[in-house]
């Protein structure tokens, strides 16, 4: 049996997300299916290699409005490509994978770091991280509500077999 869009849960034009692995338990991001790859606030970034392998630290002030809290976060390197912004700017970003959880569902997506500071959500959900996983209802806000601290990781179902770019 095919698995379709209405077999998908629902999620809002913004939601409360969680980044496990670089310590974020809870993130307010908007949801955007007009971004390509998913964003994170990263007030300074900064590579360093360790083991042989390609690492930022970055400081990232998770609350939106507040430039006083700050966390400290350390990630692999997946890659480093070109991003062009919703205003034509093109900046080169440092991308990093890390696992997504929003409501009791969680799975591993790809976060370029750059500066969100003037940005009113210091997370931009992307539409790769939301394909086969979600429907967006843009009426909505916040219906998955915040995550678990220990959140059940549902199996990562792939509609299609084939990316497009």
């Amino acid at each position: 049996m095919a698995i379709t869009s209405r077999d998908l849960p629902i999620i809002g034009w913004n939601e409360w997300a969680a980044l496990p692995e670089l310590g974020i338990n809870k993130i307010r991001c908007k949801v955007d299916t007009g971004a390509r790859t998913s964003a994170l606030h990263a007030f300074y970034i900064e590579e360093f290699a360790e083991n042989g392998a390609k690492r930022v630290r970055f400081g990232l002030h998770p609350n939106q409005g507040d430039t006083d809290t700050e966390m400290h976060c350390v990630a692999d390197v997946s890659d480093v490509r070109d991003v062009t912004d919703s205003g034509g700017h093109t900046d080169t970003r440092y991308v990093i994978t890390t696992t997504v959880v929003i409501g009791d569902r969680s799975w591993p997506i790809e976060i370029t770091l750059t500066n969100r500071d003037t940005m009113r959500y210091r997370m931009l959900l992307g539409r790769t991280a939301i394909v086969d996983n979600f429907v967006v209802d843009a009426g909505t806000s916040c219906v998955a509500g915040k995550p678990s601290r220990h959140p059940v990781a549902q199996p990562f179902i792939s509609l299609r077999h084939d990316e497009e770019e």
